[in-house]
């Protein structure tokens, strides 16, 4: 009787997460919309033709391939990566450890709602000038990334929880099955879909947000002092190009971390 409220092999391999990349959509078609956009890109540029203003890819891809051979931008890249991931690890992994214990005791629920409410609507600018006041500058990225995803894992594993199945968790009574076997065999596969799926919108603002508050903060060696510098220069392809660095990381941190995610789903299943 145990083995039917046990999720199998197959059915882990049958969930899905929202990172997963599409199989079914023609990689041509693909090729040929991004084809198109960069083209557009290209064009906007060749009419603008004001490079301050406005540059084309050539120019940014001109300008980062000038940037990579210099150590500024490895070390830049790699303290800003390392403190935005830092902050958000740390919130992911409180704010999942957070909202499993207010799931199961209520009272603590409302007493973190205030807080978690608070993270949520306080402006991120009003964050770093108070974290420059209480941390200083070269920890900010990590304060304020932070503050933006905690907020965002704890409720969805609030959310996840509460979507277990109610039938299974009413056999897993009947049969008394311990509350630890349970949360593995019930709550946790209701729970990881929902943590995998939020976690790339927090992982996309945390790195938003991380690099915004290096632009007010400006520690040094960050992917904001670059993007600040750039500004001040008006050097519009290097701003242009670190953008583009922070679409990438962005990009690969979240195919790293789903992968993670699903590998732990899979693991579960076993």
């Amino acid at each position: 009787m145990i083995s039917t409220i046990w999720p199998s092999k197959r059915e882990v391999n049958a969930v899905t997460f929202s990172g997963r990349s599409e199989t079914g959509r023609p990689r041509l078609r693909r090729a040929a919309v991004i084809l198109f956009w960069i083209s557009l890109w290209q064009a906007a540029a060749v009419l603008i033709e004001n490079s301050i203003i406005f540059v084309g890819p050539l120019d940014v891809v001109r300008a980062l391939f000038l940037q990579l051979p210099t150590e500024e931008f490895w070390l830049s890249l790699s303290f800003s990566v390392l403190r935005i991931t830092a902050g958000f690890l740390l919130a992911f992994f409180l704010a999942a450890i957070a909202g499993t214990a207010s799931f199961f005791l209520p009272v603590l629920k409302e007493f973190l709602a205030p807080a978690v409410l608070l993270m949520k609507s306080i402006p991120v600018a009003s964050f770093v000038i108070l974290a420059l006041i209480w941390i200083g500058s070269e920890n900010l990225s990590v304060f304020i990334s932070f503050m933006v995803v905690f907020p965002m894992i704890y409720e969805s594993t609030l959310s996840g929880l509460s979507g277990a199945d109610a039938q299974l968790l009413e056999m897993a009574c009947v049969f008394r099955i311990s509350g630890l076997r349970k949360f593995r065999a019930i709550y946790l596969p209701a729970l990881l879909p929902y943590l995998a799926g939020s976690c790339r919108f927090a992982l996309g603002m945390g790195i938003k947000s991380g690099v915004a508050a290096e632009v007010i903060g400006l520690p040094s060696f960050s992917i904001g002092e670059q993007l600040y510098t750039s500004k001040i220069y008006l050097e519009t392809a290097n701003l242009f190009a670190w953008t583009l660095v922070i679409i990438a990381v962005t990009a690969l941190l979240e195919r790293l971390f789903l992968l993670l995610m699903n590998c732990l789903l899979k693991m579960q299943g076993k």
